[in-house]
């Protein structure tokens, strides 16, 4: 059975000291094979690094994504604020195509005062802004990745997830699976709860891969409150389910990790695969 799991941090690792144009070679040499940029307060990578980034990882073999500013709400009835929101997607786009980043992660945005259908009439509405200023910057290598959110006052439930990236070219999912868990009041148990996830995914848009993120995570009944490293055990969801369904299923999995031990507890999840691997191997 060949590894087809792809494990690395969100951001820079704890341990580095770098050029970030350098991680990938970092991560290659501890044993890791992914790396989420981190644009989260804005896109400040200019465009000879961000092609320096995407040359290295190229040769690393290190699979690069972008997490976009998380200043984006592409739901809001506030048209500044959804003027603002394309602008930095734009943005994170652009840098994306410089860097070779196979997925532009982003959070959709929020309800506010809205019904959900309004909030996503909106959101469907804006990207399609969002796509016509792309085509206007001539940006074409490009892949957004809208994320499940962790809080119920969040658009980004799984379900809306899929609509909307059934609704768009240049669209597929980041399943954060931590996310999941959280706004549902803990509902990943064990391996059928993510069976169900990966289910609905194939069902609703034909894939076979996956980007997502992974943490343990605390909540409350609004959702989300805090991330926690995996060694803490009293949070969920539980880890080795979520590698094992991977592999029944036979999907390709980008698992960024983001705990607060970034690329310690990628280790982790990758010794945790290693070991599921060979005893199934024997």
């Amino acid at each position: 059975m060949k590894e087809i799991i792809h494990f690395g941090p969100a951001g820079n690792p704890l341990d580095y000291r770098g050029e970030t144009v350098l991680v990938p070679f970092y991560l290659k040499d501890i044993g890791l094979d992914a790396y989420e940029y981190q644009a989260t307060y804005g896109v400040r990578i200019s465009k000879q690094n961000a092609l320096r980034l995407g040359e290295n990882a190229t040769h690393s073999n290190v699979k690069v994504s972008m997490h976009a500013p998380y200043y984006v709400n592409l739901s809001s009835p506030k048209e500044d604020i959804l003027e603002r929101s394309v602008d930095r997607l734009a943005q994170a786009a652009r840098a994306s195509e410089w860097m070779g980043a196979y997925r532009t992660v982003f959070h959709p945005g929020f309800y506010t005062k809205q019904k959900p259908e309004k909030a996503m009439t909106t959101c469907k509405n804006t990207i399609k802004v969002l796509m016509e200023k792309l085509d206007s910057l001539g940006v074409t290598k490009y892949n957004f990745a809208p994320e499940t959110t962790g809080k119920k006052s969040q658009l980004g439930n799984l379900d809306e997830i899929i609509d909307i990236c059934q609704s768009f070219d240049h669209f597929e999912p980041t399943v954060d699976f931590a996310h999941v868990h959280a706004r549902n009041n803990g509902c990943i148990k064990g391996k059928d709860d993510y069976h169900r996830i990966f289910e609905k995914l194939e069902d609703g848009l034909g894939i076979t891969s996956l980007h997502s993120h992974f943490t343990h995570i605390e909540y409350t009944l609004a959702g989300e409150r805090k991330h926690h490293v995996l060694a803490e055990d009293d949070y969920g969801p539980p880890l080795e389910p979520l590698l094992e369904t991977i592999m029944e299923n036979g999907w390709e999995v980008t698992l960024i990790c983001e705990t607060p031990f970034l690329e310690k507890d990628s280790l982790v999840m990758k010794d945790a695969y290693r070991g599921i691997l060979g005893h199934l191997l024997g």
